[in-house]
């Protein structure tokens, strides 16, 4: 099924009959990434966590819908055989905004990160995202000029982010400041501290709390009605018993920063190499702490995304009440 012709993406969607039919029928949808599968973990934990965060999704009262370009179509929603071709692909591109129509242009399989899967979203009508955690500010952007553009697409498109605040592998306060230029609220879930991905607390504070679905969902509401507004990023600490603690898993970011730097690593491959060190020198245990706070990320996003379809759903059958 083709989907909206938004952002000029409707003639390449497809919508996976479970999507089409639950976003035609105004049930809660939830937005998955790709390239956590594809870039994020290796065989087959990879497909094994998809599996499990749809799961999650669905326990929920939600529909998922994983996102990625596959023959030349940007796919909302992946059949569990095209999730474990996508998880065993070879060569798969990264793709960003920038990245996304070549992927599609060419044939090429593409995973979206949180931008183009902001992008995508969006032109199918889903507005909850689950992801692990955003992009941002890179260490040294003042003279690199590395900045995610995960950051700009919360700017622009009217998405809600549910993540673990941003990779900690990033400089935190600069990426809150750029969020904060770029006007798109963060909201801390269930505490006051900006949450820093594998651990809970980043020393930051989060700009905003709010400690239910339902208020994520009347805000989500409410801004969806002001033109112009873009994204909401919500920010979920890792579940406590999962989380490393920042004093611990800091020496190992430090080590694994100053590694990329030693071997000239730049551009989109800074944060996957990165990540791979982190995995290296944590044993594992960093891998571990990523699939219980995506897995966790997805559980909150479907309660928003759920919260939503009801308030929405009142709103209609309300004006129709009306109407008689």
């Amino acid at each position: 099924m083709l989907g909206k012709d938004i952002n000029g993406l409707g003639p390449v969607l497809r919508l996976e009959e479970e999507v089409a039919d639950a976003l035609a029928e105004g049930r809660a949808v939830v937005a998955l990434e790709s390239t956590i599968i594809t870039h994020g973990m290796p065989w087959p934990r990879n497909v094994e966590t998809a599996r499990q965060v749809e799961a999650d999704i669905r326990a929920g009262g939600a529909v998922p819908a994983t996102i990625a370009a596959l023959d030349g179509v940007l796919h909302i929603g992946l059949s569990d055989g095209a999730l474990e071709r996508l998880a065993r692909a070879e060569g798969v591109m990264k793709c960003s905004r920038a990245d996304l129509a070549i992927a599609l242009a060419t044939g090429r399989p593409g995973s979206t990160t949180v931008a183009a899967t902001m992008m995508a979203a969006h032109a199918a009508g889903i507005a909850v995202f689950a992801t692990g955690g955003i992009g941002g500010v890179h260490r040294g952007a003042e003279t690199s000029f590395d900045i995610s553009a995960d950051l700009d697409e919360l700017a622009r498109t009217p998405v809600c982010v549910v993540a673990a605040g941003a990779k900690a592998l990033l400089d935190l306060p600069k990426t809150l400041e750029v969020l904060e230029t770029r006007g798109v609220p963060v909201i801390a879930h269930g505490q006051d501290a900006f949450p820093a991905f594998w651990s809970r607390d980043s020393g930051l504070a989060a700009p905003y709390r709010m400690d239910t679905a339902e208020e994520i969902a009347e805000l989500l509401a409410l801004r969806a009605r002001m033109a112009g507004h873009g994204g909401v990023l919500v920010a979920n600490p890792v579940p406590e018993a999962d989380e490393i603690p920042p004093a611990e898993i800091a020496s190992v970011i430090d080590q694994a920063v100053a590694e990329a730097t030693a071997r000239g690593v730049g551009g989109k491959a800074v944060t996957p190499f990165v990540l791979a060190m982190i995995y290296e020198l944590t044993r594992g245990r960093s891998l571990v702490t990523n699939i219980a706070l995506v897995r966790n990320n997805a559980r909150l996003a479907a309660r928003i995304a759920v919260a939503l379809a009801a308030r929405e759903h009142a709103s209609r059958t309300g004006r129709l009440a009306s109407d008689v």
